[in-house]
């Protein structure tokens, strides 16, 4: 019955976007059906938003359909096989074909790509993005480890089947203890490398036997470094391989290409980027320890607060790196609780909006079709369908995930530190990957305080402060829902 769902989301969705003639490439994150489009101008955007399984559309360098967590990783497999299906049969039932040529419709499609990108694209959002793109497959994974790692945590605390906790021990850790090797394998697909020479280069870091190397008057640890000198491996890789795709000729290159390529990119990993890596590693776990620890609460306001404005910008791609590289070092990232704050201001500020424009029937349908993945942690439908075009209700759901990042940030500052076992979820499925030395009880009354304290301040300040007069004479009435503005954005699941 699921499938048949699914599959029928798929074909709904399918002429809505131009049909398979018009679908350049498909892919997913966690939220999210990525689709690149030969043609814009034959999306109908106001029909998909009307599907019931559509939770918003987003425009970047691809254009983003919200389907939701989990719903997206099984509608995206039946929408390729449609699009599959319909361009072999030359044309689906029932799907419109455009009348223009293949030649006009190249060109439509690169103007379109062209412009979009040079309104919303800049070089450090373009390489943030890629670095993203490197880790948001991993992402799966983290959960489900993570996930293991806090119920074998519970088994250990309590005494409960002691002969399963090694097992689970090794489930959750084994992904973790290689995870530089998949990192490096991402990394070299992603810039345009023989993907498996990268995970070949990044695994030397996690290979026991790098214990016996002195390098820097020190010897080396079996994953120092970890996934920065895994991306910086696989990055060096990339550029040794294109380098000797360019001068070897053709007759060796199988041989001497990948020789090379993990040769040369294998010792400069050994003799130099394993230690520089793993100082910056270092550098990064104590700051943001020394950070909570000392100024918990000002940290949490600001980190809380501007992870939105962050979000639209394609900034906090930024920070992923950051986040495995703590849960790397200490088990867990003490940074995602109070980054899922914002989440929490933002559902805040969505039931003031509800509850001040009593008359405006369309725009309480959407929040309240939107409220339920927003307190799970999924954003985008009420960022782009109600906050954001309001413009002042964006501002004042920052204030209240300052609120409550100052909240979590306290609490770490006194002395109780916790955080995520991995990186995508936020909200109310947050709760299962909370981990720290404090105990689970305490961890999750803490983050459930901040949720409860961003609700509420995004709510006041909303409610108070959030509309002008003349905003709540013309929107306090039965109108079509606002049109949802779609500035650069990527997975914002992590607030």
């Amino acid at each position: 019955m699921s499938t048949d769902k699914n599959r029928a989301t798929a074909a709904a969705i399918l002429p809505l976007v131009g049909g398979p003639d018009n679908i350049g490439s498909i892919a997913h994150c966690m939220t999210r059906l990525r689709i690149a489009l030969h043609d814009r101008s034959l999306v109908d955007d106001a029909a998909l938003r009307a599907l019931p399984a559509v939770l918003g559309v987003v425009e970047d360098d691809t254009y983003q359909i919200v389907l939701g967590p989990g719903t997206v990783a099984r509608v995206t497999p039946e929408f390729e096989a449609l699009v599959e299906r319909g361009r072999s049969a030359g044309r689906p039932p029932g799907t419109a074909v455009a009348a223009v040529t293949a030649e006009e419709l190249a060109a439509q499609g690169a103007a379109l790509k062209q412009a979009q990108k040079a309104r919303n694209s800049t070089p450090v959002k373009l390489f943030l993005r890629r670095i993203a793109n490197v880790f948001v497959p991993l992402i799966p994974a983290l959960i489900g480890c993570g996930i293991i790692a806090g119920l074998n945590g519970v088994l250990l605390n309590t005494g409960w089947l002691p002969a399963v906790v090694p097992a689970l021990a090794a489930i959750a850790s084994g992904f973790m203890s290689l995870i530089p090797v998949f990192v490096g394998y991402n990394t070299a697909k992603e810039f345009g490398g023989t993907p498996i020479l990268g995970g070949a280069v990044a695994a030397v870091i996690v290979f026991p036997g790098v214990a016996k190397i002195d390098a820097f008057g020190q010897h080396l640890s079996p994953g120092q470094g970890g996934v920065l000198g895994a991306l910086a491996a696989a990055f060096l890789a990339v550029r040794v391989e294109k380098l000797c795709r360019r001068w070897v000729p053709e007759s060796v290159d199988a041989l001497v290409t990948p020789t090379v390529t993990v040769l040369v990119s294998g010792l400069v990993t050994i003799f130099g980027l394993m230690f520089l890596a793993g100082e910056v590693s270092t550098a990064i776990g104590s700051f943001a320890t020394w950070l909570l620890a000392t100024g918990g609460a000002f940290a949490g306001l600001v980190l809380g607060g501007l992870f939105l404005p962050l979000v639209m910008l394609g900034l906090h791609q930024a920070l992923i790196p950051i986040h495995t590289t703590l849960i790397e070092q200490t088990g867990h990232t003490a940074l995602l609780p109070i980054l899922a704050m914002a989440g929490a201001g933002q559902v805040g500020a969505a039931l003031a909006v509800y509850c001040r424009l009593p008359r405006n029937r369309s725009l309480r349908t959407t929040i309240r079709s939107a409220l339920p993945a927003g307190f799970l942690g999924v954003g985008e439908p009420l960022i782009y369908g109600v906050s954001l075009p309001l413009g002042r209700p964006f501002v004042t759901a920052c204030v209240g995930g300052a609120a409550g990042g100052a909240f979590v940030g306290l609490c770490n500052q006194l002395g109780v530190a916790f955080g995520a076992t991995a990186i995508g979820p936020s909200g109310w499925a947050l709760f299962p990957l909370l981990d720290g030395p404090s105990g689970m009880g305490l961890n999750l009354a803490i983050y459930g305080g901040g949720l409860v304290v961003g609700y509420l301040v995004g709510f006041a300040a909303t409610y108070f402060f959030g509309f002008t007069r003349q905003m709540l004479t013309e929107l306090n009435a039965d109108q079509e829902p606002i049109p949802a503005t779609a500035p650069p954005a990527t997975e914002p699941a992590m607030a």
